[in-house]
């Protein structure tokens, strides 16, 4: 369980203190708005009214005791650049800045945040992907160069043992899970027989993923 701030209630920073709250870890949200408090009461451990840019407000809250601080204003560049920074003065262990443009982003990271989210860039990525391609069905970024795919499983392939495929070596990718009903069974074993009403959880680099599904 963790301690964690919330900065903006917006759709975006009420969507993360309810998922946040979900997992069992403590919440603390404020924004400058009462009917935005309001709404995200019943799921958090305390809401505050109050200005994120204002010296004096933010360190009443003691900032340097949470675990995690989610800078999610999204409607005021100039307001959340400015609660990163006083975060970090005063004394934040971590503080995650939602940013929608890359220049946001590098002016966020100079500024204090130890990492940047982009909320309309990394869906418009991860729906492009999902579908612009018929044997994607779902797909995580991991970092520039690798991600985690469901994928139908290749025609090629049914009938056939993970170890026959030799997909590890010959295609250069993991299979995490295999997906079938609805139903995910981790870490298949090499004996595993692939199926045509299964899908597969691969891990691998995205230049290899998409040679193997071309």
């Amino acid at each position: 369980m963790k301690s964690i701030l919330i900065v903006g209630l917006g759709r975006f920073g009420r969507h993360m203190a309810e998922k946040f709250n979900e997992h069992g870890n403590d919440v603390m949200a404020i924004d400058i708005s009462e009917d935005r408090v309001n709404a995200v009461l019943p799921f958090v451990t305390d809401g505050q009214i109050g200005d994120a840019t204002n010296e004096a407000f933010m360190e009443s809250l003691g900032v340097n005791n949470f675990d995690l601080c989610v800078v999610a204003i999204g409607d005021n560049f100039q307001s959340s650049l400015e609660a990163t920074s006083l975060l970090k003065e005063l004394g934040a262990r971590f503080v995650l800045s939602r940013a929608s443009r890359d220049v946001h982003a590098k002016f966020l990271l100079r500024n204090g945040a130890d990492d940047v989210v982009y909320t309309e860039k990394e869906t418009a990525e991860r729906l492009a992907v999902k579908y612009g391609n018929d044997n994607i069905f779902d797909y995580m970024e991991l970092n520039r160069n690798f991600s985690i795919y469901e994928i139908a499983t290749p025609p090629t392939w049914v009938g056939k043992t993970i170890l026959q495929k030799g997909v590890r070596t010959k295609y250069n990718i993991s299979i995490l899970a295999t997906k079938a009903d609805g139903q995910i069974y981790p870490l298949p074993n090499p004996e595993h027989v692939f199926s045509a009403n299964e899908t597969l959880m691969v891990l691998g680099r995205n230049e290899d993923v998409e040679r193997l599904l071309r």
